[in-house]
């Protein structure tokens, strides 16, 4: 087995994320030996019941006789998928309607509320205008008690209402979404990473897994995340994702598996994600809290773009990863490292449609590898 190292122990990144996003990280890291790891050091994640195609929303709002570059704002409120459009126009549609665009992989996610980040942050279970935040991990609650301090944000208990509603969702998903991991296993489709599985049938398992592998035990079942783990820690750089899923355009070196253990619906241990979260409907934590940011107006609380703009003003981070729109595609997201925070409050706000978050690590690295290498042979 042999890994490049993408961890840079001296630089630290602060990520937001979605369920899967943030337990792809979380393998990555868990699993540094094959993977290389990640600098990622601080973990936001979201709430998210599903994630929409891109491509499929563009084709529903067409059927509308909508324009994708007229959206301005998206929201999910009330069973409907709400369209704010330029000219103050506004389009909802009924989200049994908008399912028919949700992306396959979400089918068998169990994380509601992100339980493996740091912080957990959503608007449901709280009043307009603020979040709900999960405190998970010693790390996250500093975060938020020294961003509470220095007036980026405030916060206050949440209603046992609001715990209620929360803590229904979370459960609805878990169900739902077991029962479709069950008809897929019976059709002869694999969830693995819903297999239980000890580190000896892991090291088995994995060991001569690669690309092609990945294809067909998660990307042509309809699993794939559509994160760019794989792209990020294929040492290769044979990996990539022009539209909805990742391809292939090299070869594999050899005893390499980096991508299919990166993957976060392969295999996964049981230390990584315990099947006792199941039991869980919001998974481990140390509080829960509703905040708002005190300056920044943001999509729901801003809690986000606050604690973005605190840790990169604080220098607790180097960089932060957030998903902006495509400056040539209208609305599609595209994630961008930045240290800067003009780019955090020009990104803030939720956009619904899936993309390969890791992809920015992997842009990054090579962008400062290219500037080290024309440094080099410059000075000789």
């Amino acid at each position: 087995m042999e890994t490049h190292n993408n961890n840079n122990k001296d630089h630290k990144i602060a990520m937001v994320g979605t369920p899967c996003q943030i337990l792809a990280a979380t393998k990555m890291d868990a699993l540094s030996d094959y993977t290389g790891g990640t600098p990622i050091d601080i973990k936001i994640g979201l709430f998210c019941m599903e994630n929409f195609s891109y491509s499929f929303m563009k084709e529903l709002l067409k059927e509308y006789e909508m324009d994708i570059k007229d959206v301005q704002e998206i929201r999910i409120e009330k069973n409907y998928l709400w369209f704010f459009l330029s000219e103050d126009r506004i389009l909802k549609i009924p989200l049994e309607k908008a399912k028919s665009c949700v992306r396959k992989n979400c089918q068998i996610c169990m994380d509601f509320t992100s339980e493996l980040s740091d912080i957990s942050v959503g608007s449901v279970g709280s009043p307009s205008g603020w979040s709900t935040v999960i405190i998970r991990t010693n790390k996250g609650k500093k975060l938020i008690e020294m961003a509470e301090k220095d007036s980026y944000i405030k916060t206050k208990p949440i209603s046992e209402s609001g715990l209620k509603i929360i803590e229904k969702l979370a459960k609805n998903k878990k169900n739902e979404n077991k029962n479709e991991i069950r008809k897929r296993e019976n059709i002869g489709r694999p969830v693995l990473y819903r297999r239980e599985i000890s580190e000896d049938e892991f090291e088995r398992e994995i060991s001569n897994c690669q690309f092609e592998d990945l294809k067909g035990d998660v990307v042509d079942v309809g699993a794939c995340v559509l994160c760019g783990a794989c792209i990020y820690t294929c040492p290769e750089n044979v990996i990539e994702i022009k539209d909805r899923k990742p391809e292939f355009t090299g070869k594999c070196r050899e005893d390499c598996n980096a991508c299919y253990v990166a993957c976060p619906r392969t295999f996964i241990l049981e230390d990584i994600l315990s099947k006792d979260l199941d039991k869980k409907p919001l998974g481990d934590f140390i509080e829960i809290l509703s905040a708002k940011a005190r300056i920044i107006t943001g999509q729901d609380g801003g809690v986000v773009t606050a604690l973005f703009s605190y840790v990169l003003s604080r220098n607790l981070v180097d960089d932060v990863i957030v998903v902006d729109k495509s400056s040539l595609e209208p609305w599609k997201p595209e994630a961008k490292l930045t240290d800067n925070v003009a780019d955090v409050l020009k990104a803030s706000g939720t956009k619904y449609a899936a993309c390969p978050i890791f992809k920015s690590l992997k842009d990054s690295r090579e962008s400062k590898s290219e500037k080290s290498k024309i440094i080099i042979e410059g000075g000789t």
